[in-house]
């Protein structure tokens, strides 16, 4: 069932069908939307006046914000999850919208997709504590937007691990995975500073009372939500900081990896380069002219000159072993 309805009276709570009815009904009122149709959609927002730019929000990638109007108040906050697939890049970070209306008596919850923090909220209220209704529309948005809040410390702890395991390997690997993980971690700590930082912004409003449907028995509430996003936000800088760090480190270790590489080579070079010389002169074999080398004529010339070349050799490796090269 894509539209929902419970209204909670002294009684406890009252399960609606009609939607019109739910609204006359007396109490607090909430309707529940997951995935409706575009007629449902239109249907709700009709009987509650929702604003249609609103209504175009919900649907549609757009920052977390509040927004308020002469009879209701709109908030969207963004549910999060880390997936990974064939069409997904790992650890990629993909949200759904939540849009929640809050008026003096009633509130209209939207949500696609997988969100569990709705969800949640919903079945506590319809199973285990009728009562969250009964402290009015702002405490129950307030349930579901800091079910939403305690969810994003989900996405920090896989960074915070993908960062350990980083830490720990960066020193001694330099094997493409590690820069993987490095860029992965990046790529999701982007994407949490892009949503954190308006969320922190629109619970601000509510923690302040801005909303008039915001009461300031609540306030509290969502000023201990705030807190949570201001403490993720750190969090978020710290890791940036953190992965900045341990791809720079990646980078000086894979530098210096190259750089040992290459003094090795170049001490090889060193030493070859001699020995190419003497067998590249000695290879000329002029003869039959007065000016030919006289030590082709040498019989012992071939061992004089392998035996020097062996000295030059073993002398190269000498000093390059004095000088730590080797």
């Amino acid at each position: 069932m894509t539209v929902e309805a419970v209204v909670y009276a002294a009684g406890g709570v009252t399960t609606y069908d009609d939607i019109d009815a739910a609204k006359a009904a007396a109490g607090t009122t909430w309707v529940r939307l997951f995935d409706p149709t575009p007629d449902e959609l239109e249907r709700v927002a009709s009987v509650y006046g929702l604003h249609p730019l609103t209504v175009e929000d919900v649907q549609k990638d757009v920052r977390p914000k509040v927004e308020e109007f002469d009879d209701h108040t709109f908030v969207l906050v963004k549910a999060a999850r880390l997936a990974s697939g064939d069409t997904s890049f790992r650890g990629e970070l993909l949200t759904n919208p939540i849009g929640l209306f809050l008026g003096a008596d009633w509130l209209v919850t939207y949500a696609t997709g997988n969100c569990t923090a709705v969800e949640r909220t919903w079945r506590f209220v319809r199973t285990e504590d009728d009562r969250v209704l009964q402290r009015g529309p702002d405490f129950t948005a307030y349930r579901i937007i800091d079910a939403v809040v305690d969810d994003y410390f989900g996405a920090l702890d896989d960074v915070e691990d993908r960062l350990e395991y980083v830490e720990d390997t960066v020193l001694d690997e330099t094997e493409a995975d590690v820069l993987t993980e490095i860029n992965d971690a990046r790529r999701e700590l982007l994407a949490l500073r892009k949503l954190l930082w308006p969320t922190r912004d629109a619970i601000g409003a509510l923690s302040r009372g801005d909303p008039p449907q915001v009461h300031a028995e609540t306030e509290k509430y969502y000023r201990d939500v705030y807190d949570h996003l201001v403490q993720q936000v750190d969090l978020v800088e710290t890791y940036r900081d953190l992965a900045a760090g341990a791809r720079d480190i990646y980078l000086n270790t894979l530098s210096m990896s190259t750089n040992e590489v290459m003094k090795k080579l170049t001490v090889v070079a060193t030493i070859v380069l001699p020995l190419t010389l003497v067998v590249g002169v000695f290879g000329m074999n002029f003869t039959d002219t007065p000016w030919n080398m006289p030590e082709l004529a040498w019989p012992y010339a071939y061992p004089a000159v392998m035996l020097g070349m062996g000295l030059v050799s073993l002398i190269l490796l000498w000093y390059f072993r004095r000088e730590s090269w080797l």
